[in-house]
């Protein structure tokens, strides 16, 4: 039995780290055992042209942990008023990594997102989508299916040069689609879309903490999840999409989606790989596939993980009166721990 395993300092391809206190805060968690990471752009107010990538990509670099070596990769919020001549500027000059997209009103911070996608048709760089129809006819549960059905398996013909990430797989027919359009598509998938699944969430008691979008599903969803991440193709590869909040907002009367799961990433993630049997392919999701997707070097450094039992905080305190935020599997008995990580 494998106990002690070290792979390529992985990155992270979907994060958010928010700002101000809360990006203080939380920061530490990420830097310390991922290389990169692409940061989510939906900040109020967003991060929608050149001038607001670096000014963000300034205030990240100015609470990093003394000595850290983490790279930030920063993406353009689109809107329906997006400058395709900015973002293509900040592109070239190497301060764009790629381009988001949000379905108005998707998930948090996202009412400035786009409602006509014709409008953001000009826009040619690495393309990343939080996958969902928003459409109120849609269910719920359904939104990713159908945000395939009606938008992505048309742009994939009619842009076949473009590369496009479907953030947050969390159904089996994301699962599917990516494997069948691959290397143009890749998909992320986060740690708890491969352990969790809506009985988890709803069954015994609403546990507010599960609330995400995409929301968790079935056990069906949940396997075809775990299949996809630990078979080695190159088309799936890590996106924890760790969502900090306030408690007071994740567990308000309307909380707010996202698990911040960055304290527990990338053990979480090696708890999956054992228990499918496939420790063997934790680099190649963590590590490689990410990498080669959006044509980077993998990192050289690395780090450590062995099996190992600790205790994950329940909460990180935030500056500011009374203002923590949940962590994911807080309180838990974590299997694999880090224990060496160059920086």
């Amino acid at each position: 039995m494998t106990t002690r395993i070290t792979i390529r300092k992985p990155d992270d391809w979907h994060l958010h780290l928010r700002d101000g206190a809360m990006l203080k805060a939380v920061i530490p968690f990420t830097a310390s055992h991922f290389g990169r990471a692409i940061l989510m752009p939906n900040l109020i107010p967003p991060v929608a042209t050149t001038r607001d990538a670096i000014d963000y990509r300034e205030r990240v670099l100015a609470v990093l942990p003394a000595g850290s070596k983490f790279k930030p990769l920063m993406t353009c919020y689109l809107t329906d008023n997006t400058d395709a001549d900015d973002v293509e500027r900040g592109f070239k000059e190497g301060v764009f990594t790629a381009v988001k997209l949000y379905p108005a009103n998707a998930t948090t911070n996202s009412a400035a997102g786009v409602t006509d996608y014709r409008k953001i048709m000009p826009v040619g760089m690495p393309f990343l989508m939080h996958g969902e129809d928003v459409d109120p006819e849609v269910d719920i549960f359904d939104r990713e299916a159908m945000f395939i059905e009606r938008y992505l398996c048309k742009w994939t013909k009619q842009f076949p040069g473009l590369r496009f990430t479907l953030e947050h797989l969390s159904s089996k027919d994301g699962v599917d689609f990516v494997q069948s359009v691959a290397p143009q598509v890749g998909g992320t998938i986060t740690p708890y879309h491969m352990i969790l699944t809506r009985t988890d969430w709803l069954g015994w008691g609403l546990k507010p903490y599960m609330y995400c979008m995409p929301v968790i599903k079935t056990a069906k969803d949940r396997d075809a999840l775990r299949k996809a991440a630990t078979s080695g193709a190159a088309c799936y590869f890590l996106g924890t999409d760790s969502a900090p909040h306030p408690i007071a907002k994740k567990l308000s009367v309307s909380g707010m989606p996202g698990l911040f799961n960055a304290p527990v990433a990338i053990e979480t993630y090696a708890r999956v790989f054992e228990e499918e049997r496939a420790l063997d392919k934790l680099e190649a999701f963590a590590s490689l596939n990410g990498a080669r997707h959006y044509r980077l070097p993998p990192n050289e450094e690395r780090i450590t993980l062995e099996k190992s039992l600790w205790t994950a905080l329940p909460e990180v305190k935030v500056e500011g009166p009374d203002e923590r935020a949940l962590i994911y599997r807080g309180g838990e008995t974590i299997e694999w721990k880090v224990v060496a990580s160059a920086n």
